[in-house]
């Protein structure tokens, strides 16, 4: 049996946070495989447009190309149709059926969740990981007392020692203070430097195709 973690979301664009996430969870963790899964486009946002999906997949394949365990997936991309959340959980544990699979999600997902599809299944189906942010409260009032017994804090401590399947781990392995919409706005306005909050292939790619612009 492995232990997979998936991360989706748009990473609009990826930067250096996601990738300590994914190093350092994997380490933590003891997971087998680190997978990122850039999402076409989120269904719950349907007000936002994101940059195109080809350009965001490419700059997560150049950050991780030289990462041991991490990879990206194009699943949700190559998608007939917009896929839910809860649509992927379900088709990742067909396709791992002996695996343990973990879902990671950042802060900002997790205060958000109660408007994702059937999001009450999303945080049962499989292992949940929520990693926080330095000065982002974490709160669990907006979710129902059932969904509140799963979650284990393992902030502060060893993720190793983990017992219970499919739980809820809320994890501040990561102490990094970036958003993707912050560094969209300052390669917009050029009010202050963003190249050192992306990895270098990443800053390359954005200069040569102008994005953000």
């Amino acid at each position: 049996m492995k232990r997979i973690a998936f991360y989706g979301g748009s990473f609009d664009p990826v930067h250096r946070g996601h990738l300590e996430i994914a190093q350092k969870l994997t380490k933590d963790f003891a997971f087998d495989e680190f997978v990122f899964i850039p999402a076409f486009h989120a269904p719950h946002k349907k007000d936002l447009k994101p940059t195109s999906a080809f350009h965001r997949y490419a700059m997560l394949c150049l950050a991780t190309r030289n990462t041991e365990k991490i990879s990206v997936s194009k699943m949700e991309l190559e998608a007939p149709q917009m896929p839910y959340t809860i649509e992927t959980l379900m088709r990742l544990k067909k396709e791992n059926p002996k695996d343990k699979i973990f879902f990671v999600m950042g802060a900002d997902s997790w205060t958000e969740i109660t408007s994702w599809k059937e999001w009450e299944k999303v945080l049962t189906t499989v292992n949940i990981i929520a990693v926080t942010r330095p000065e982002y409260e974490i709160g669990v009032s907006h979710i129902t007392d059932e969904i509140r017994d799963r979650i284990i804090d393992v902030r502060g401590k060893n993720a190793h020692s983990e017992k219970q399947d499919n739980a809820i781990y809320f994890t501040d392995a990561v102490q990094i203070n970036i958003s993707s919409r912050h560094i969209r706005k300052n390669v917009q306005d050029g009010s202050d430097p963003w190249e050192k909050l992306v990895s270098v292939e990443v800053a390359k790619y954005i200069k040569k195709y102008d994005l953000y612009g």
